[in-house]
């Protein structure tokens, strides 16, 4: 299965050493900014701008339902997906608090929850089918279910930089989808899989070991070795449509936060086909999800916040908001050793 086509480049260097002095310039010793003076070299590379701005913010939260929840991996029954999906709009869930108070526009999926939801001006139905199968017995999906959901996320993260969004983010709900995280991780960085699965919603011990059971039977089924088969027999409708994203918003040169375990799942499967998507992802905290810290090695990244957060829904990228806000105006606002007359250092 070959994956969709995008012009995702590397980011050039060619304004490196210009938005680098500007960084020094600033009164300040050099470097005591830390990892915002990092942030802010970074989304000015992205929009190859010495003045980035961040418009229109947006957290997209994909959700879908997971067949392999029927063999006991959560604490939790599959209906929560969709209970949750109705507390997103009716405003009453994390992400619902905490985007708000950042001025960060909510979208909602239906990727493929199992229920027919009603329409919603926050809501998207992209359903590709109400749930993926049991990838114990069979894959979670098909080629062409994988490939509409791929379409499918890019175009809905086109249609958000249509309404001149540059800086987006994405989270998830889907019961089950740590079972799905962790065997993609296991499969795509060769990590024993006892490294990469986590409690999820809360598991006990007893139930985190019949978890980690399962996902070993699971791991044993013969597959394609390419990330999108494996994605394929692995996934859900929502982490696929978050590979398609993750290659859309790079392809358009907007700055992505990346939230915690599944965002960062989804990211090493893009990652696979389009290396040049980390250059575009700004990584918000580490989660307290087992295999997300191992995730983050992976990916040589220095997340911006340590929150012990596990909750998902983008939570973290609208916490990490106001970080990504902060590097961008002490870039643009802050006065540097010449305008204020502050000597600099020899």
């Amino acid at each position: 299965m070959l994956p969709p086509e995008f012009k995702i480049l590397p980011l050039s260097d060619l304004l490196r050493p210009s938005l680098q002095n500007k960084i020094d310039q600033k009164t300040k010793p050099l470097g005591a900014l830390g990892l915002l003076e990092s942030l802010a070299l970074q989304i000015g590379l992205i929009q190859n701008s010495l003045s980035p701005t961040l418009e229109n913010p947006c957290i997209i939260v994909f959700a879908a339902d997971h067949g392999i929840v029927e063999a006991g991996v959560s604490a939790y029954p599959q209906t929560v997906t969709r209970q949750m999906v109705d507390n997103f709009l009716a405003g009453g869930a994390a992400i619902n608090v905490l985007s708000a108070q950042q001025g960060i526009r909510l979208v909602v999926v239906d990727a493929g929850i199992n229920a027919d939801l009603a329409g919603h001006p926050q809501l998207i139905n992209a359903k590709i089918a109400k749930a993926t199968a049991n990838f114990l017995t069979q894959a979670a999906m098909t080629s062409e279910q994988c490939l509409q959901a791929l379409h499918s996320g890019a175009e809905i993260v086109l249609q958000q930089h249509q309404q001149g969004c540059n800086c987006i983010g994405f989270g998830e709900m889907a019961i089950g989808n740590t079972s799905a995280a962790a065997l993609l991780m296991h499969k795509l960085t060769g990590l024993p899989l006892a490294e990469c699965v986590g409690r999820g919603t809360g598991l006990n011990d007893a139930q985190l070991q019949q978890k980690l059971a399962l996902l070993q039977q699971a791991a044993q089924r013969q597959h394609p070795p390419e990330a999108l088969a494996i994605l394929a027999h692995f996934g859900g409708f929502e982490i696929a449509m978050m590979v398609g994203a993750y290659w859309q918003a790079a392809a358009l040169q907007m700055t992505i936060m990346v939230d915690g375990f599944i965002a960062s799942a989804a990211l090493l499967v893009a990652a696979q086909c389009y290396p040049a998507v980390l250059d575009y992802c700004v990584f918000c905290h580490a989660s307290a999800e087992r295999g997300h810290r191992a995730l983050l090695k992976h990916f040589n990244a220095t997340p911006l916040l340590n929150l012990d957060l596990r909750l998902g829904e983008g939570t973290g990228a609208a916490i990490a908001y106001p970080l990504l806000q902060s590097a961008v105006l002490f870039l643009k606002q802050m006065a540097s050793f010449g305008d204020a007359g502050v000597d600099g250092s020899h």
